[in-house]
């Protein structure tokens, strides 16, 4: 851990200064393209308030039982907390006092109006690709909002990664300014979906890695979210949740209503269906589904299964756990009754290499998002008050190991771990 420490910090001052020497830092600007784009007509304002939903902004600039877009919400990173801004129209807490270049700057340069860095737990490395129209719509909107006086909490970084001058070189390591480039050789469909999901959606802030520095890796590879306890399954990998088999219809149905007939959404991505997608246009959905149908599958190795008399003792308690929790919904042969009750057989929720996000929903139970078209969604209660750690990696180990799924088993070392990860 301190080598791991002392190498990114030796990186990153090396390259601030570099930083300063070049250039501090790269930026672009693009004009609104008349005074009629950041008017607060009704148009704008409607384009803008759909485009916050289609961003999920409120999920962060919202505390929990806090008024909306008024920020204060912590958010843990490896790095020490950071505290999301107020961005009503405040003049001295919020951006009451930014105008529309302002705005743009913060969405496409990561700065903030005094010229401040901004860190990239704000996806400007993804909200670099909105246009500057959509940025337009998004402050019209913002502006429109009841002003809310409620003072920003200093962020509480440990050193150095609280120094503008680390995050300089950071930026100059992880980040370039630039505006989506349509495919040509692909649809107008495809271009859409890749500008929602690259851009305004930030699926990447999830559904990838993340190097020692915090930075994104490129692609939909998946990657645990260490500020939540969950992983976020790779959209590229047919092992876990890629989509390249589904139909569009039924991506469409998932990405809306939290449920389909393969699959359905626990968790963060409950929230993220809940409070954004079911919001966006079937178009624009359509589009994503058609963009992330299209990924590129990434080959997965082999996995060596683990045997034994220990793992078959283990998969047996599973056996009768799952007998007497687990079988009335879920059914004998694993094959549940969707899309009340997920089919755990061939789920490859169940089945991949991290097994946090099974053992997460056996420890807290969790529900599919109430949306409009599924308004009460089934739920799985939680068991945590009634199996200790090994129990629980008992019954999930058998779940991995039935009916044809093939993953390996936990233990209740890994359960432990997740136990006390806060829910929220």
């Amino acid at each position: 851990m301190k080598k791991t420490f002392f190498t990114v910090f030796a990186a990153l001052l090396a390259v601030a200064l570099i930083a300063v020497i070049i250039a501090w830092p790269r930026e672009q600007f693009v004009a609104s393209a008349s005074n009629e784009a950041t008017a607060p007509t009704p148009g704008n304002i409607a384009r803008g308030a759909y485009l916050a939903r289609a961003g999920n902004c409120m999920a962060c600039h919202t505390a929990r039982g806090g008024p909306a877009y008024a920020g204060g919400r912590a958010m843990g990173t490896p790095f020490g907390a950071l505290y999301v801004p107020n961005i009503t129209p405040d003049r001295d807490t919020g951006i009451g006092a930014w105008n529309a270049d302002d705005f743009w700057r913060a969405m496409h340069n990561g700065k903030s109006r005094d010229g401040r860095l901004l860190y990239p737990a704000f996806p400007y490395t993804n909200y670099t690709k909105v246009t500057r129209a959509d940025a337009d719509a998004l402050y019209v909107f913002l502006r429109s909002l009841p002003a809310v006086k409620q003072a920003n909490t200093a962020h509480a970084l440990r050193f150095p990664y609280n120094q503008q001058a680390a995050l300089a070189g950071w930026r100059l390591l992880y980040f370039k300014p630039g505006v989506f480039e349509p495919v040509r050789a692909r649809s107008l469909v495809w271009n859409r979906g890749a500008y929602l999901v690259e851009g305004l959606g930030h699926c990447s802030a999830c559904h990838s890695s993340r190097n020692a520095a915090g930075a994104v890796a490129a692609g939909l590879g998946g990657g645990l979210i260490p500020t939540l306890g969950w992983y976020a399954p790779s959209l590229e990998s047919d092992a876990e949740a890629g989509l390249g088999s589904w139909e569009v219809p039924h991506i469409v149905q998932l990405l809306k209503t939290g449920v389909s007939p393969q699959a359905s959404v626990f968790g963060p991505m409950a929230e993220v269906v809940a409070r954004s997608l079911q919001h966006v246009s079937e178009a624009d959905v359509t589009a994503m589904a058609t963009y992330l149908k299209s990924l590129p599958a990434t080959n997965t190795e082999a996995r060596e299964k683990a045997t034994g008399p220990q793992v078959d003792q283990f998969v047996a308690q599973g056996k009768k756990l799952y007998e007497t929790h687990c079988v009335d919904c879920h059914g004998a042969d694993g094959r549940g009754l969707a899309p009340a009750y997920p089919p755990l057989a061939g789920n490859r929720a169940i089945t991949m290499d991290n097994p946090v996000n099974a053992v997460r929903i056996v420890l807290n139970g969790g529900f599919a998002p109430g949306t409009a078209a599924n308004p009460r969604p089934y739920g799985m209660p939680p068991y945590s008050h009634l199996m200790n750690d090994a129990e629980v990696a008992a019954v999930v180990t058998y779940v991995r190991a039935s009916w044809g799924n093939d993953a390996p088993p936990v233990n209740a070392g890994e359960v432990n771990r997740y136990r006390s990860t806060p829910l929220d």
